[in-house]
């Protein structure tokens, strides 16, 4: 690499313990410490979101581009591709970081015709498939921009052109195919403009069912090119549109039921549209573990203050560690990983401020894994939820669940055993005894 982007950055960003006052040093992160049969980065396998990291630019629906970075000047889209392909593995490498994920229209710019766009695209690829062979850094997973150009401003797989959809499934094939040639280990699907503004001009059903059908011609062509990744499925509720057809991860997984999909998606749980959807970044993990459906996270916050998706580096240790009992839970998240979809403020305009920003992720969420670890070892909260639900391990409430008995067996059951003695849910106590963990 002939030219250097970050060079006041070390070789590697190094592991210097809780006790370091250095910004540039992991604090919690130390990738090869064992915390249960795995390493921290076995756990946690980080990966960098390509769009907001290399290409983002400080602007927001306020203002515009407040960022300039070195590796985006050059005059040529190529060019510029190229550069910042070289940029981001040197970001890679200096952070220690095991995984990135793009769009295919962050990697390879959207030429004046489909067959230009493809070429870029396939050109790009071949370069990076270099990279990570020369560097050992992996692709986490790939995507399709389905979102920015104009003709998907009344959606993608759901627009009312079956042109637009022919578009769209084009972008998917090749993103898919550059996925695979990549080794990566996932593909999303986000629908970013897969919902609507108004009733007034949506057949709603007529979506859902165009959406369906493009999600199987997805699945068939995995099949057919022998693509072994997972596919995932991202949730939001709105923004750009105003109601997506994605809302939350029940009603996608709602969806994946009605439409004979459930066997073929995961999901790809993101902090900031949990709490958008109204929900807890916990709650949103939890439904889809629930349903053997957590496949991947795009670990990032939002500002509960603000109305939109500001994609803010996470650093509650709180979030991060009721995150990671639930992945712990489950076994780890498989092929999937922790993708910070987050961006620098406006304001840090500097390239450190990239490393700053992943340095107080990675080290949140080791933190919480450590803490985490300790919750499941010690069992304290899985003893008392255990205890609370015993009612139904044997007895009565055993017959209710395996369906031995019936409403009218029920009435009789609570006519001879009068009113049942009421128990503390111990909430408060709970809440403490979590504090105890994160305060050691």
């Amino acid at each position: 690499m002939s030219k250097t982007y970050f060079p006041n950055i070390p070789t590697t960003i190094p592991f210097e313990g809780k006790n370091s006052k250095n910004p540039l040093a992991f604090k919690y992160y130390d990738r090869d410490q064992r915390v249960g049969s795995k390493t921290m980065a076995e756990h946690l396998r980080f990966s960098v979101a390509y769009w907001h990291t290399m290409l983002g630019n400080g602007a927001d629906r306020f203002g515009g581009p407040s960022i300039e970075r070195t590796w985006r000047q050059a005059s040529d889209p190529m060019d510029r591709a190229k550069e910042t392909l070289d940029a981001a593995f040197e970001f890679f490498q200096k952070l220690g970081i095991d995984y990135y994920c793009f769009h295919d229209r962050d990697i390879a710019p959207e030429g004046v015709t489909v067959t230009e766009s493809i070429r870029n695209l396939q050109t790009i690829i071949g370069i990076a498939k270099q990279k990570q062979k020369a560097t050992g850094v992996k692709l986490l997973w790939g995507t399709a921009n389905l979102f920015s150009n104009p003709i998907y401003s009344q959606g993608a797989g759901t627009n009312p052109n079956a042109l637009v959809m022919a578009h769209a499934a084009t972008q998917v094939k090749n993103a898919l195919e550059a996925t695979k040639e990549l080794g990566g280990e996932n593909y999303v699907f986000w629908g970013g403009r897969e919902g609507y503004e108004t009733l007034l001009s949506t057949d709603l059903k007529r979506e859902q069912e165009q959406m369906a059908r493009f999600f199987q011609m997805a699945v068939d062509y995995k099949k057919k090119i022998g693509f072994k990744g997972q596919f995932l499925i991202e949730p939001k509720p709105a923004e750009p549109s105003k109601h997506q057809y994605d809302t939350d991860a029940a009603t996608t997984l709602a969806f994946l039921r009605e439409f004979d999909l459930i066997d073929d998606f995961k999901l790809n749980i993101e902090a900031n549209h949990a709490t958008l959807a109204g929900h807890t970044f916990e709650h949103e993990l939890a439904v889809a573990s629930a349903a053997g459906k957590l496949g991947s996270v795009d670990a990032n916050r939002g500002d509960l203050l603000l109305g939109w998706d500001t994609d803010q580096f996470p650093t509650d240790v709180y979030s991060t560690t009721l995150a990671m009992v639930i992945i712990l839970k489950q076994g780890g998240l498989g092929k999937g990983g922790l993708n910070f979809d987050a961006k620098v403020r406006r304001s840090s305009i500097d390239p450190s401020d990239l490393f700053y920003a992943h340095i107080g992720g990675m080290d949140a969420f080791a933190r919480g894994l450590l803490i985490a670890h300790e919750i499941m070892e010690e069992k304290v909260f899985s003893k008392f939820v255990a205890e609370r639900y015993k009612s139904f391990d044997s007895g009565m409430g055993a017959k209710i669940m395996s369906g031995k008995v019936g409403l009218s067996d029920l009435e009789k059951w609570a006519v001879k055993e009068g009113a049942p003695d009421l128990a503390s849910g111990r909430q408060e106590m709970l809440e403490n005894i979590l504090n105890s963990y994160i305060f050691r």
